[in-house]
């Protein structure tokens, strides 16, 4: 048992009382944020903003540039996603679930582009391509970026995004030695499935109506 134990959790020897705990909290309120989003509610946003700020602060101290890049995003996008859920003309909300048109796909695959070469570019003035973590970080980020501005535009198909990018994340976060962490991505992949049928239940009923 023993073994087993070290094999997932030998690397907290290391951290701090306090990041640990912090970590802990985060992916709590992770879980969270993205329980809200399956279900279509607006605490997707705070509970996000929560969890994005104390991962910054953590991947600062860890040093993991693009994942710092990712959560800050997030927040900033959870901002965006927050004004746009709660907008509303004649006390109807402007942002329904929706699939994307032509033209949000042509800015999905601008915006996908353009944080690989964002991304590139702060890693080479870092020289961070020391290892292939970096590569597999920068795909990430893109895939992260794409899903999260989706979200906030309340589209479907930012489920998608999200189950890629969770599945890839899982073993990267565990090779990296953040245990809970890769266990909140795990746990993040099968709620984006739900979430992906949900709100594909809920657009296919509106379209009905």
């Amino acid at each position: 048992m023993s073994e087993i134990f070290d094999f997932f959790f030998a690397q907290y020897k290391t951290y701090s009382t306090t990041e640990t705990a912090l970590e802990i909290i985060a992916v709590v309120f992770g879980f969270l944020s993205v329980w809200c989003s399956k279900k279509n509610n607006i605490w997707v946003f705070p509970t996000g903003m929560i969890s994005t700020a104390i991962f910054v602060y953590l991947l600062v101290q860890w040093e993991l540039l693009g994942d710092m890049m990712i959560n800050g995003y997030y927040f900033i996008m959870s901002v965006y996603g927050w004004y746009l859920w709660t907008r509303k003309v004649d006390n109807i909300p402007v942002t329904k679930i929706s699939r994307t048109t032509i033209k949000e796909q042509k800015i999905s695959l601008f915006i996908f582009i353009a944080t690989l070469l964002f991304v590139y570019v702060i890693y080479t003035a870092f020289n961070k391509w020391n290892h292939w973590v970096a590569y597999a970080d920068t795909i990430t980020t893109a895939i992260f970026f794409v899903g999260m501005w989706l979200m906030a535009k309340r589209k479907i198909e930012n489920w998608l995004f999200w189950i890629v990018g969770d599945i890839i994340s899982i073993p990267l976060y565990f090779y990296k030695g953040f245990t809970f962490t890769s266990f909140q991505y795990l746990g993040f992949t099968f709620i984006a499935i739900f979430g992906y049928y949900a709100w594909k239940k809920n657009l296919n009923k509106t379209q009905s109506t």
